[in-house]
């Protein structure tokens, strides 16, 4: 007895597509089935929630100078290492809040021109043998011209490059972790919503408490390790956002 997919060869093809269109459905279900939900409503901005209980969340570990304790000076109204005679009202311990100035501007312009060229020519020949101009016993003409070889290469590249970036705005970023030598490790996010557009910045790195002006702020540029991201979700977003089957295409395919 004959199977089905013996019997019916283009049946068994026609299972096998059907099934690879599945795969690829499943692939981006999720997706589909959560913009589907979504159609018609506002995106939904995300839950406050403690940054150290993320999936994947690891503390910061750096190099660390020995830990000093300590010392108060007799009849001295100062302790060594303090700040300020009163209570500092800067972000110094986990879950303190502080405001990061974000100024970003990168600006590059560069441009390269390499050129090469380079021509070669090989000629070889024998027009006499020893005095005579035809070969002995065979009476021909001496061969001018043995070999003959011509080469020419030409290169010529050029590159530029044009950029011009600029980013600048305030975020407030919560102490999540204090290191053993006193530096702090910051997150801050913030999410913007405008109609149907959500515009997202993350900060994060670890600063200096000395970096940190006296009004609780701290400039970009003093935030070691810093990652700063800005970016958005929305009908825009997704709009320019090639579909995920050109995405795997785009992945899979070597031309």
């Amino acid at each position: 007895m004959k199977t089905y997919s013996s019997a019916h060869p283009s049946m068994s093809r026609l299972l096998a597509a059907s099934a690879l269109v599945l795969i690829g459905s499943m692939l981006g279900g999720c997706s589909a089935i959560d913009r589907l939900k979504n159609i018609g409503e506002q995106p939904a901005l995300a839950e406050i929630d403690n940054p150290t209980t993320r999936p994947g969340y690891k503390p910061v570990q750096m190099p660390m100078p020995p830990t000093q304790i300590a010392s108060y000076s007799p009849n001295s109204l100062w302790r060594s290492g303090s700040r300020a005679f009163f209570k500092d009202q800067r972000a110094h311990i986990v879950g303190d809040i502080l405001t990061v100035t974000v100024n970003f501007t990168d600006k590059a312009n560069i441009a390269n021109e390499t050129q090469r060229s380079r021509t070669n020519k090989e000629d070889s020949g024998v027009d006499n043998f020893f005095g005579k101009s035809k070969l002995p016993l065979l009476n021909t003409a001496l061969p001018t011209r043995i070999f003959t070889g011509d080469s020419t290469s030409n290169s010529d590249g050029k590159g530029s490059v044009q950029r011009s970036e600029a980013l600048q705005t305030n975020v407030a970023a919560v102490v999540t972790q204090v290191l053993p030598n006193g530096n702090l490790v910051v997150e801050g996010k913030q999410e913007i919503r405008v109609n149907f557009e959500i515009r997202e910045l993350i900060v994060a790195g670890i600063v200096r408490p000395e970096d940190i002006q006296s009004d609780n702020t701290i400039d970009s540029s003093k935030i070691a390790q810093a990652r700063i991201a800005y970016g958005g979700r929305g009908q825009i977003t997704d709009v320019q956002q090639p579909r995920y089957g050109q995405q795997v295409l785009d992945v899979l395919l070597p031309f």
